[in-house]
């Protein structure tokens, strides 16, 4: 079939190099202007534009899709067949789903109708769910609204953002190429979202990584993988910003000890009291320095029992 393909993020372009490794044609890659990052404020790609170019995909960028007519009359010229949508980070419009003589697809990163919005996998870890997935959907003017085509789960157990998004992905990936040869053969059975059930995972800022000692050891261990490996889960160390990249919980209580005060800081770690309890965190990375381990930061540093993290 004749694609036009939508996405931004590393998610959207693994997706994309499934699709441009298959039978279907890719007319145009769709994904988000070309941003100034960092302190240089050099110009960078996104990673769905430099695979697109890497695979000689013509890309398109426009600032905005609804009310764009150049843009819709671009992709009119082009009569798809079917639009890919995956985390692309534009709500697309009615005269844009309309183009297409299948509509248009998004791959989204959870179960519908659970989990619908910008950050599905950081909030599925957070949250403690036992298991998410991938859900192909039908796409319709709502924010992932559409009927379903084709789900898989997987059980979290102890990945990190970075390990799940890179499953899902893979999910993602091979339930897109199976959907399209089922959209094609006509073998696809549209499955409504019970709307009542549905939850919403906002969009993540960096202030979210902000650690409450008052929550319990879970929580907390759940944050730091949920945000591993941004924004990262934080907190304040004396007059810096420490962050936290594993920690395990522990089911020592600790009533009557401050949130966030050290225990005890050696090689097995930084034991520190929280909702009760107590959380042994094993790697760390300070302001201008790496992520290490607790054993190989306290051969230069010290960090004193009785220490209030905030």
């Amino acid at each position: 079939m004749k694609t036009v393909f939508m996405g931004t993020p590393d998610f959207a372009a693994i997706i994309l190099d499934a699709l441009a490794g298959s039978r279907h044609d890719v007319a145009y890659a769709v994904t988000q202007p070309d941003k100034a990052k960092n302190r240089g404020k050099k110009v960078q790609y996104t990673p769905v534009k430099e695979l697109a170019l890497e695979k000689g995909i013509e890309v398109l960028q426009p600032e905005k899709v609804r009310g764009n007519d150049e843009f819709i009359a671009l992709l009119r010229e082009c009569a798809p067949d079917i639009m890919i949508v995956a985390a692309y980070g534009q709500i697309l419009p009615k005269d844009v789903l309309d183009i297409p003589k299948y509509g248009c697809v998004n791959v989204h990163a959870s179960l519908l109708p659970k989990l619908r919005g910008a950050a599905p996998i950081q909030k599925a870890i957070i949250d403690g769910e036992k298991e998410t997935g991938v859900t192909i959907m039908q796409m319709a003017e709502g924010l992932d609204t559409g009927d379903m085509l084709l789900k898989e789960s997987v059980e979290i157990g102890r990945m990190n953002y970075s390990q799940l998004h890179d499953r899902l992905a893979e999910i993602g990936s091979r339930l897109l190429l199976e959907t399209l040869d089922m959209i094609a053969e006509g073998r696809v059975h549209p499955e409504k979202q019970d709307d009542s059930i549905s939850t919403y995972a906002y969009m993540i800022s960096k202030q979210d990584g902000k650690i409450s000692f008052e929550k319990s050891p879970e929580e907390i261990e759940r944050l730091i993988r949920g945000f591993d490996p941004w924004p990262g889960a934080f907190c304040s160390y004396e007059d810096m910003t420490m962050k936290l990249w594993k920690a395990e919980p522990l089911e020592e209580t600790t009533e009557g000890i401050k949130p966030g005060t050290v225990i005890s800081a050696d090689e097995r770690g930084i034991k520190i009291a929280c909702g009760g309890r107590a959380i042994m965190v094993t790697e760390i990375q300070v302001p201008g320095k790496k992520r290490v381990e607790v054993k190989e930061y306290l051969k230069g540093n010290r960090i004193a029992a009785g220490t209030v993290l905030r």
